[in-house]
């Protein structure tokens, strides 16, 4: 198994806050897309910023322990070296985009990093269009729709063709078929170029089909981290922590504890509703 981010024994507290995080021992997979749960203050957000170098090193803090990213101390390196090779959206995504055009919006790091124009012309066109928006180079920001605005953040990224992108709650603002359409659009991209992907989601129902893996925090501390059959297990036998499996989990999980079954890892509806009429659960011929 090849690590691309490791957290040791990782402490961390705000200027003038509690500790957030404690004593984080964590291992992030090359390839693998992980979920990041737990509830509200759990510390998923800090912890995102860990992997990037933004905590502690850009908002400072109180800190111990370390992180590597791609086998590198973040200590030892500039937040804007490590955005070469680990993208990150946060939640509040419009305070990323700092130009009035598509093209300026991602030539902006491209320029400041010394990419030639002539390359920089070619990744922007490319970055548009691997997000679905083609030919979008001179439109401004303000003409893009919110999910649009979305995907451009995503392009500006990807022009760089980072290792791991990052993403903390990048559907909170969407409607259901947005959160879909985005979430796809992000699996195709690790499908197609092998990218780590960390994503912090509460709703992991738009997730099912794609999570391999997933980290769960809960006050700051480490729950569990393992792939998702074995982490969902353990999440289910803490109550907080079970609201936030995926429905179908839920239930699959629920079943098999009242029935003393084993039912197969759904990633979908159509897996869920084939192995309960396996086991009897649902009659042949049903509609629902």
């Amino acid at each position: 198994m090849e690590k691309v981010v490791q957290l040791e024994n990782f402490y961390y507290a705000y200027k003038k806050s509690d500790v957030v995080l404690q004593g984080i021992n964590l291992t992030i997979k090359k390839g693998s897309f992980t979920v990041i749960s737990g509830p509200s203050g759990a510390g998923k957000t800090t912890l995102c910023k860990a992997m990037t170098g933004i905590v502690p090193y850009y908002l400072g803090g109180r800190y111990y322990g370390s992180v590597k990213v791609l086998g590198e101390d973040t200590s030892k390196k500039k937040v804007s070296e490590i955005a070469m090779r680990v993208g990150f959206i946060m939640e509040d995504y419009e305070s990323q985009l700092v130009s009035l055009t598509a093209e300026e919006e991602i030539a902006f790091g491209l320029l400041n990093h010394g990419f030639n124009p002539q390359e920089v012309r070619e990744r922007v066109r490319k970055a548009l269009e691997e997000v679905g928006l083609p030919g979008r180079e001179t439109y401004q920001l303000d003409e893009l729709s919110g999910g649009q605005r979305q995907r451009l953040l995503l392009a500006t990224i990807l022009a760089v063709h980072p290792e791991i992108i990052v993403l903390d709650e990048p559907v909170s603002a969407m409607d259901p078929d947005g959160a879909i359409s985005l979430y796809k659009l992000i699996y195709d991209i690790h499908r197609t170029y092998g990218t780590t992907i960390v994503a912090v989601e509460h709703r992991i129902d738009y997730l099912l089909p794609y999570i391999t893996d997933i980290v769960a925090l809960k006050e700051g501390e480490l729950v569990v981290a393992d792939s998702f059959p074995v982490a969902a297990r353990k999440m289910y036998e803490d109550q907080e922590l079970r609201q936030l499996l995926p429905s179908l989990w839920q239930v699959k999980l629920g079943l098999e504890e009242k029935f003393q079954v084993s039912l197969g890892d759904w990633c979908n509806e159509e897996e869920a509703l084939a192995d309960l009429k396996k086991f009897g659960f649902v009659k042949e011929g049903c509609r629902c």
